[in-house]
């Protein structure tokens, strides 16, 4: 059952970059992170979900998206119903 409003967890990571304009170089570096660590995010290999907290709060300020939504798992929810 493949629901439409449910995104994952990559594509909104690669949807939030491309709203704010920004290469996977440049989140990382916002992030403070190296670009391939950031990659294996946006790339479905690694699950920002189960990094550490202090990680995954310094990729999301840099993707502007909300950490508290993020965390109640609200990230995955189309925000056009």
């Amino acid at each position: 059952m493949n629901n439409p409003a449910i995104r994952e967890e990559k594509d909104v990571l690669t949807e939030a970059r491309k709203r704010l304009g920004l290469t996977q170089q440049q989140v990382a570096d916002k992030a403070g992170i190296a670009m391939r660590h950031y990659q294996m995010f946006e790339g479905g290999t690694r699950k920002l979900s189960t990094s550490s907290f202090h990680l995954a709060s310094k990729v999301l300020r840099a993707l502007e998206l909300d950490i508290s939504a993020f965390a109640d798992g609200k990230y995955t929810v189309a925000e056009n119903k």
